[in-house]
């Protein structure tokens, strides 16, 4: 429910704080004393469009903001999940919209900036309002089509419908995109084939590219490599002052050196292990030089398979893992390219299947509406003769369409006010009081099914008095049983069924106007009703008569 409404310098409301109640909330006023400002304060909370000269006289900027309750605010977090932003806490929701003088605005949900499609999306879950101001879903043929299916609880075969309808929308998408392929098969089909023949033939390896790397840089320096092992050689052991020879020359000195001091024995015996060392490694680098091949056509290989993987990698980028990995999707792609008439005939075969099982899917949906609609439209008389239209006729016209997400039908919701007038679509209708009282009857009808929390009504009243005023007060109070409601009247009739009534009145200080809004007490709203009834001359006489109307309205 909504909680405050705080209006600053909107027009003649300077500072304005409202507070509601759960149920019917009556707000009355003389004409222009500014009742219209709280629907128009709310309209351009809930995304309308905003004027700068709407900004009180003298001001800047004008703000509104709304704090809202909410029993159950999944719909609420799912919208502002997809938009990033926090659940409400506690089901908590504060709305504020700032207008400027310089055109520039900004919006808040729960302190955090928004869009105003965020406030328009989020005034579609909360507020529906009916009235000279507001939107008017009741126009919208999705609206009436979800009255309709509302009245209708046809909720699981309308679910079971639309499973069927995504799965045909992701046929056609498959085969959109298949369809798209085929015009330029032929030139693609060449160019993949050429990508896998070239990457297959090329027989990429990682390890094989290491060692190419490795041994290319070898036979590459052939040359050097074996004249640098070979002057290694000479100097281990090869040359007549070798490291080996000048070794064993000093074997006696070291074996009479042990047997004079006990403490050399073992020197003798390390001089072997280096000499035995050293003609080992000599004959490693001998083994190792007699390896080096300076093949001409050896290196030429080489060069050739690292030419291929350089060219490679700069066509298709990435390591060899990743050209591995184009190969794989080009052969993927070139099989689906190669297979598209077989796709394109699987994919086919699947739509009529799917077509078939959406036909008959909505045609059962189809039957329970139509089943239903004669009985909506048979309670809705019934409501709209309450409601003074003593010769109203009301029909719901269904007709058949391709498939769309709602089913196989369109709404068209029909109604004449007047004896003797055919019946023409509600969008054609141009009172706002007329339009105001078939969604009352509708909604009075519906009210367990629907919901949005908050019914908005501005001019419900307009052309009606007398016993039928009675009635749609009755109706608002009912309606108000599963919804909150705030309904801006001038009938007493009306206002006496409120929960609580709020006054809007205009005061004038320092030479400037303002409309403030006031809750009225018992004794207040008696006197109110009795204004209403009688002018602000009340008498004794309105003022009984005022009192016999709240008790009667509280029965």
């Amino acid at each position: 429910m909504l909680q405050t409404l705080q209006i600053k310098n909107l027009a003649l409301a300077e500072s304005v704080k409202v507070d509601f109640s759960p149920g019917l909330n009556a707000i009355t006023g003389e004409t222009g004393a500014g009742k219209s400002i709280i629907v128009g304060a709310l309209s351009l909370l809930l995304g309308e469009r905003a004027d700068k000269n709407m900004i009180r006289e003298g001001e800047e900027q004008c703000s509104i903001e709304a704090a809202f309750s909410l029993p159950d605010s999944a719909g609420i977090d799912r919208l502002l999940d997809e938009c990033g932003l926090p659940p409400c806490a506690g089901g908590a929701l504060i709305l504020r919209r700032i207008i400027s003088a310089s055109g520039s605005g900004r919006q808040f949900v729960n302190d955090s900036p928004a869009t105003l499609q965020l406030l328009k999306a989020a005034g579609e879950l909360l507020v529906d309002m009916h009235g000279p101001h507001d939107h008017q879903s009741l126009l919208k043929p999705d609206f009436q089509l979800g009255l309709l299916d509302a009245f209708a609880d046809d909720e699981k075969l309308l679910a079971a419908y639309r499973q069927i309808f995504s799965e045909r929308g992701e046929l056609l998408g498959q085969k959109e995109a298949l369809l798209s392929d085929s015009s330029n098969a032929p030139r693609e089909l060449d160019l993949i084939a050429f990508q896998v023949k070239e990457l297959e033939e090329a027989r990429l390896d990682e390890n094989e590219e290491t060692e190419i790397i490795s041994e290319h840089k070898t036979r590459a320096n052939a040359g050097r490599i074996l004249e640098l092992a070979s002057a290694v050689e000479q100097v281990l052991t090869e040359s007549d002052s070798s490291a080996f020879g000048r070794l064993a020359t000093i074997q006696p000195f070291l074996a009479e050196l042990s047997r004079l001091a006990p403490q050399a024995a073992g020197w003798q015996e390390e001089s072997k292990a280096i000499t035995a060392r050293i003609r080992e490694l000599s004959r490693e680098i001998s083994s190792f030089a007699a390896k080096i091949d300076s093949d001409p056509a050896r290196l030429q290989h080489l060069d050739d398979r690292l030419s291929l993987y350089r060219k490679l990698r700069n066509k298709y980028g990435g390591s060899v893992a990743d050209l591995k990995n184009t190969l794989a999707k080009s052969k993927e792609r070139l099989d689906d390219l190669q297979n598209l008439s077989e796709r394109l005939g699987q994919i086919d075969a699947a739509l009529k299947e799917t077509r078939a099982r959406l036909e008959q899917a909505g045609k059962t949906l189809g039957k329970k509406r139509r089943e239903a609609a004669g009985r909506l439209a048979k309670e809705t008389v019934r409501q709209l003769k309450a409601l003074a239209f003593s010769h109203a006729s009301f029909s719901v016209r269904l007709d058949e369409t391709e498939p769309l997400s709602s089913g196989l039908d369109r709404v068209e919701l029909l109604f004449s006010p007047n004896a003797g007038e055919s019946e023409k679509p509600l969008r054609q209708i141009a009172s706002s009081g007329e339009m105001s009282r078939v969604m009352l009857a509708l909604k009075t009808i519906l009210a367990a099914q629907d919901r949005i929390p908050l019914l908005v009504f501005d001019e419900i009243d307009e052309n009606v008095g007398g016993q039928t005023a009675q009635v749609v007060g009755r109706k608002l109070s009912e309606l108000a049983r599963y919804h909150q409601v705030i309904c801006i009247t001038h009938l007493p009739q009306v206002a006496v069924y409120g929960k609580i009534q709020l006054a809007v009145r205009k005061k004038t200080s320092g030479g400037r106007t303002a409309s403030e809004v006031h809750p009225l007490g018992s004794e207040e709203r008696v006197k109110e009703i009795a204004r209403m009834l009688g002018g602000e001359n009340f008498t004794s006489v309105t003022m009984k008569h005022a009192r016999e109307m709240m008790e009667k309205a509280g029965k």
